[in-house]
């Protein structure tokens, strides 16, 4: 291949795994009831479920950089694409004289740690083959990202209701994962461009305040994120929605997600400064879930419409904070690292709350509350992280990254 034919096949492949990333979130949590019937999952199990694989992200987000280092960027994403196709197997594999509950537990696990990869290593590809197009980049990967909820969200019920199985239903998921990964083989087996800086050099990230302001924007955004792909379709049905319409609900939201993440990124690479659009943004997703949670259901669509434009927005931006707030692809990689690290570690107690409060209290009017709380969060560490300024720097600099 010629550079250029390289680099559009890179990008597509980019956005094709970006489309896998968030399926075994809401997949599970369509069919959350059924599989619980079904396979007699205890109260305890379903909390780790839903928790296990954003904590996940966390605890595994830090090994992609050294991986990346001594392998290849392109070639720890490829493994990650086949890990992935095999948690997404085994996961509903039924075990003789074990039950279907080891099998949910592993496969999950080994989901979150392939999407930890993902993850991080995605921008810093972003920012070193595509610096003139970060804007439509960002925001096309980040849609395919939404994308993959949606698609799981809405066609997860269907396929069981067509298949009377909830094993088929989740374990169709890891035909397209495997697809994507045949696809991306000849590509990134040849690809072993540096993309990280040496250990040691670059910013120190840990002592660096723009860093640390990026990363808690990221901390309240995962801790919505997640717990919305987990929990919404859920908290709907507790409301009195049937199944299906929950489903649809749910999709309908997530699709709304990619029309604020495709274009949230583009916009704000046109800003002087991003802290007015990530305030907006948080404010839209924190209201939005709360009232989808406490609001009359009547309005339910609009909630629902709200949650969706808010959360793909806040999203996209939390990621392209990333690429705008560093001078180099070594560096992006590195925050991007640091950010979901901790962005995914910490964000994974959303989700563990809402099961918390809902046990506590029996309802969810408490986890209204409390995102309400964590979007005014949001709104603070997003007006901090979109000023014009580099990590390591005290220079402002402008929205695209240029000194």
């Amino acid at each position: 291949m010629s550079r250029r034919q390289r680099l559009a096949a890179l990008g597509l492949c980019l956005i094709l795994v970006g489309l896998n990333l968030r399926t075994v979130f809401s997949s599970f949590s369509a069919i959350l009831d059924e599989v619980q019937r079904a396979a007699a999952v205890p109260a305890w199990a379903v909390t780790v479920l839903t928790t296990a694989p954003v904590a996940c992200l966390g605890v595994f987000a830090p090994l992609a950089p050294p991986l990346a280092r001594r392998f290849g960027a392109e070639r720890v994403l490829l493994a990650a694409m086949g890990v992935l196709t095999l948690g997404l197997l085994v996961r509903p594999t039924t075990i003789p004289g074990w039950g279907a509950l080891p099998s949910l537990l592993f496969g999950t696990a080994a989901c979150g740690f392939a999407i930890a990869l993902g993850n991080v290593l995605l921008p810093g590809l972003v920012k070193r083959d595509f610096p003139h197009l970060l804007g439509p980049m960002s925001g096309l990967y980040t849609t395919a990202i939404v994308a993959s909820a949606a698609l799981a969200a809405g066609f997860t019920y269907p396929l069981l209701e067509a298949t009377g199985s909830w094993q088929l239903a989740l374990g169709a998921w890891a035909v397209p994962a495997a697809v994507v990964a045949l696809v991306f083989a000849p590509i990134a087996w040849n690809g072993r461009d540096p993309l990280h800086t040496a250990e040691g050099q670059g910013p120190r990230l840990a002592r660096d305040p723009v860093a640390w302001q990026v990363t808690l924007f990221m901390v309240a955004q995962a801790m919505m994120s997640f717990s919305v792909f987990a929990w919404l379709a859920p908290i709907l049905r507790d409301r009195g929605v049937d199944g299906a319409t929950a489903g649809l609900l749910a999709s309908f939201s997530i699709v709304l997600q990619m029309a604020g993440s495709l274009v949230a990124p583009a916009l704000a690479t046109r800003l002087r400064q991003q802290s007015a659009l990530n305030v907006v943004a948080a404010l839209l997703t924190g209201c939005g879930f709360a009232l989808c949670i406490v609001g009359p259901l009547g309005g339910i669509w609009a909630w629902a419409a709200m949650l969706g434009l808010g959360q793909g927005s806040l999203t996209a931006l939390a990621l392209t904070m990333a690429m705008l707030r560093t001078h180099d692809a070594g560096t992006a990689a590195r925050l991007s690292g640091m950010m979901q690290g901790f962005g995914y570690g910490l964000g994974s107690t959303g989700t563990l709350l809402v099961a918390q409060l809902r046990a506590a209290t029996g309802s969810f009017t408490a986890v209204a509350v409390l995102f309400a709380a964590v979007g005014c969060l949001a709104a603070v560490f997003g007006a901090l992280s979109g000023r014009r300024l580099y990590v390591g720097s005290d220079e402002r600099v402008g929205a695209s990254g240029q000194r």
